[in-house]
């Protein structure tokens, strides 16, 4: 048989198996993601509470010690490849303890993203410019609100692209998962493939298959960030009691 006879075959007798591994792809990648940002968005958050020289000696000692311990965590996480911390946390831990292979895989995903969302966030909450910081704090806002409410939103939007990516990166590398015998779709390419020693047209289909997923979530993640942009066509109004000072902006009409 030829090689594509190959392929044919393989997915007309194991489409089911190449399906069911997507699924546990793109719910772990899913999962991982969404759980991963929470994580990150909230050492974003503490790491960037200003240390100021005239708080209360505890209050500085206590951020310097969460800020040490988070800093260590990031870089501790972002410097060791996900498959050894998958070895590690799943075999030492998650297996003694009783927890089920998708569980494991999802919080190993979580924690690991975690540690790169809380860099992307922090990026995110250092490029937005320092006036708004300060007017939060001039009308009483505290650090959380002044994030919650004045720059977050504006930062989750710069750094949609790199959460995008974040997405895409988890959906390939959940592939290094199958070390622990998590059926995703890398697992199934291999027990597939393995039926009849055929394993570079099963490893190609899987190859498509990850292709498909990761072109697919990246079209929608573009959709949904034109749409964060909002409509090309807007209106800003100098005052609002008086019509004729509004601004047509995108080629209409100027009033002042």
């Amino acid at each position: 048989m030829s090689f594509f006879d190959w392929v044919l075959r393989l997915l007309k007798e194991y489409w089911s198996l190449f399906l069911q591994g997507a699924g546990y792809t793109v719910i772990m990648a899913i999962v991982g993601t969404v759980v991963g940002f929470i994580i990150g968005l909230l050492i974003a958050i503490v790491r960037t509470v200003p240390i100021r020289s005239g708080d209360h000696p505890l209050k500085r000692g206590f951020l310097h010690t969460v800020n040490a311990i988070l800093t260590a965590y990031v870089e501790i996480i972002r410097g060791t490849p996900m498959l050894v911390q998958a070895l590690i946390f799943h075999y030492s831990l998650f297996s003694k303890i009783g927890v089920p292979p998708l569980l494991s895989a999802i919080i190993i995903i979580s924690v690991n993203t975690g540690a790169y969302m809380a860099e992307i966030v922090r990026g995110g909450i250092i490029s937005i410019d320092k006036g708004q910081f300060e007017g939060a704090e001039a009308i009483g806002m505290t650090h959380f609100q002044t994030m919650f409410h004045v720059v977050l939103p504006q930062a989750v939007r710069n750094i949609m692209p790199s959460i995008g990516n974040e997405f895409v990166v988890n959906i390939k590398d959940s592939s290094v998962l199958s070390v622990i015998s998590i059926t995703e779709l890398m697992f199934m390419a291999k027990s597939a493939g393995g039926t009849y020693v055929q394993f570079v047209p099963a490893y190609v289909i899987c190859a498509v298959i990850y292709f498909i997923l990761t072109f697919t979530v990246t079209r929608i993640l573009r959709y949904v960030e034109k749409k964060m942009d909002g409509d090309d066509s807007y209106v800003i109004c100098g005052s609002q009691s008086d019509y004729k000072s509004m601004i047509k902006v995108k080629g209409k009409e100027k009033n002042k």
